[in-house]
């Protein structure tokens, strides 16, 4: 349905009022942008916690894993990385259910209040010293909980963002999921080089001090509790009872079986990349280029703020253009990039040229995560869209983002790191042949009413 379909005519000689009332139209534009931001402020303080444990494992792995060699270490702390995203189609399920039954609101304040308890387990928990496998136990079971969290928070946001943006604007609004996912990685960056360089000393990072950012997370959690206790739920939910969508929920599953499948293939590609230059590349110039751990810190903060920026105007061309070019955009470059791009950042010493590479990988990526989120909302229907989105989400990132640092360091270890370029390649060239056959959804309407603000 095309949006001046969804219009009603105006019979002959009626006067040509198509406008709502001004308050109410102003109302609307005055709740979009509050909208906006309370939905994607809990994404960023998810991230940042999320993101905390790939930036800082590099100083904990010690305490929960002592004696053991770096590399054997790393590989520790990202099997219990890996683990986190185990719970993530749980959570997507459990989440996405009840956003679709009981509202957007009361999921999005659940899933930040699991964030916080995790967070605040991983910043209180001693060390293997002090308790023993209690230590690892717990920060698995931390863990468990940020996934469960993370799950929903996806599906439930971008479902979110999608229903109360204008049909012409819904990529650019549902771009500033991954600006927030960014931003709460650059703050975990930003947090970690604040207290290398400014606060403490490396004694006192490696002892103590990586837990304070984990403490500020679950702070951070809590305010946005607070944000979001008063958010409105969104018109398009309120339009159908209840009951009706209980009713319709897994018959509604059952008819978009291929649907489920496509959104899961439209993530393969883009979950492993996107994982692969925004989080291991960090630990990949220390322990294969050879770059100090202060190093890679800027050089990944550099690149990663750039390609937050980045997101929103490759939203706007996805709203001008399609979404399926900007996919293809990721695709092809992603397919036949990878390989050279990473080969050429495991040589480098340069910390510019190392910046540099790691960008070109951001930039390409972007072509998927400016898109992903308003591409699956699209694509499934109002009784089953948050739950769809939330579970397609989860489980690429379960299979593929959860285990990319894994796969990695595995292959390092058996002396085939640049197998690992490869694989990232095939899983690219996967989602390409998906975009390939699938039709633009620029045009799908989420409802029968155009939304004014």
């Amino acid at each position: 349905m095309t949006i001046a379909a969804s219009r009603p005519s105006r019979p002959a000689g009626e006067p040509a009022v198509t406008q709502m009332p001004a308050a109410p139209m102003e109302a609307r534009a005055h709740r979009l942008p509050r909208g906006i931001v309370t939905a994607t402020i809990g994404h960023l303080v998810e991230w940042y916690d999320w993101y905390c444990y790939v930036t800082l494992s590099l100083y904990f792995a010690h305490i929960f894993f002592p004696d053991q060699a770096p590399t054997a270490q790393l590989l520790n702390t990202a099997g219990i990385f890996a683990i986190g995203f185990i719970m993530r189609p749980l959570g997507a399920w459990l989440l996405g259910l009840y956003a679709d039954r009981r509202g957007r609101k009361g999921a999005m304040l659940l899933s930040v209040s699991l964030m916080c308890f995790g967070s605040l387990i991983v910043a209180l928990v001693p060390g293997y010293a002090s308790i023993g496998y209690a230590a690892p136990a717990l920060l698995i079971f931390a863990r468990l909980l940020q996934g469960l969290s993370l799950g929903g928070e996806y599906g439930t946001s971008a479902t979110y963002l999608s229903e109360i943006a204008r049909p012409d604007r819904r990529a650019f609004y549902g771009s500033f999921l991954y600006v927030m996912a960014i931003l709460g990685q650059l703050l975990a960056l930003g947090s970690l080089a604040l207290l290398q360089f400014v606060i403490l000393t490396p004694d006192q990072l490696n002892a103590w001090g990586w837990r304070i950012p984990f403490l500020l997370g679950a702070v951070g959690a809590v305010v946005v509790l607070f944000v979001r206790r008063n958010m409105a739920e969104t018109e398009i939910f309120e339009e159908k009872e209840a009951k009706a969508r209980e009713r319709g929920t897994w018959a509604a599953v059952r008819r978009h079986k291929l649907t489920f499948l496509m959104a899961m293939g439209i993530n393969v590609g883009g979950t492993v990349a996107f994982y692969t230059f925004s989080a291991y590349s960090q630990k990949f110039l220390v322990n294969s280029a050879g770059f100090s751990a202060k190093q890679s810190t800027l050089i990944c903060t550099a690149a990663l703020f750039l390609f937050m920026l980045a997101q929103p105007l490759f939203g706007i061309i996805a709203d001008r253009i399609g979404r399926r070019p900007v996919l293809l955009w990721f695709g092809l470059l992603g397919t036949f990039g990878t390989v050279p791009i990473m080969t050429a950042l495991a040589e480098t010493r340069s910390p510019i040229i190392a910046f540099l590479l790691i960008l070109a990988g951001l930039l390409i990526v972007s072509g998927f995560t400016a898109t992903t989120a308003v591409v699956k909302t699209e694509l499934f229907p109002t009784e089953i869209r948050a739950m769809g989105v939330s579970i397609c989400q989860a489980i690429t990132a379960s299979l593929l983002g959860g285990t990319a640092e894994v796969v990695a360091l595995q292959l390092k270890l058996a002396g085939h790191e640049s197998w690992f370029y490869w694989y990232v390649s095939f899983c690219c060239a996967v989602s390409l042949l998906v975009y390939l056959a699938m039709k633009e959804t620029r045009a799908a309407a989420l409802r029968a009413e155009v939304p004014v603000a």
